[in-house]
């Protein structure tokens, strides 16, 4: 089973359909308990860093979810499931994420409109079995106004351009996490979703 953290964020059903629409088994998950039988999970996010961060704590997801991820079980984060992988934001200073990976997260230099909007290509800077088939600069489509900034560039996977480079993509093992929609971008989304599936169902 695929676990989708359910901690109120607005996009889960949306991404829950996009799973089962490429044959997932898959529920919405609010038990911390059950990620130690999941073949895979699925963390995305729409919102706040912070108000994030705290429902995590609050619903006690915190160090089971640190723990699933050590393990390099298949996990992949959306959005803030990304943004929630390093230490700290811009958009709430003091404030800390689950600091898997070192860095942070920032917005966009002044004068670009922000949150950046709409559809963008992602150059893939390594290939693995999430962007597996995944042409390079495919198109993906982008609601965010924060983007991270990983100490250790290797786990950079993607990249894409808005006026400035940012890393749009991380991976590590059998870790992936996307700064895009992938279940609002149509093919190349829906390719990223079955390839994250194809691969729960090996590990599981």
């Amino acid at each position: 089973m695929i676990e989708i953290i359910d901690y109120g964020a607005g996009n889960l059903r949306s991404v829950l359909k996009g799973l089962e629409a490429v044959g997932a088994e898959v529920r919405l998950c609010s038990d911390p308990a059950a990620l130690d039988s999941a073949c895979g999970v699925v963390f995305p996010g729409q919102g706040a860093f912070e108000t994030s961060a705290d429902q995590l704590e609050k619903m006690g997801f915190v160090e089971p979810l640190r723990r699933y991820i050590q393990q390099d079980r298949p996990y992949l984060g959306i959005c803030l499931g990304l943004q929630l992988l390093f230490e700290t934001s811009h958009e709430a200073p003091g404030k800390f994420g689950l600091g898997i990976f070192k860095g942070g997260n920032q917005t966009f230099k002044p004068g670009k409109k922000i949150p950046h909007m709409g559809w963008n290509s992602v150059h893939w800077k390594k290939n693995s079995n999430f962007n597996l088939d995944l042409p390079q600069d495919s198109f993906f489509y982008f609601v965010h106004s924060y983007f991270p900034v990983p100490d250790d560039p290797e786990i950079i996977a993607g990249i894409t351009d808005y006026e400035e480079p940012f890393c749009s993509a991380i991976q590590r093992g059998n870790l992936a996490a996307v700064q895009f929609h992938p279940e609002k971008s149509q093919k190349m989304g829906l390719g990223l979703l079955k390839n994250f599936v194809d691969l729960c169902q090996k590990k599981g």
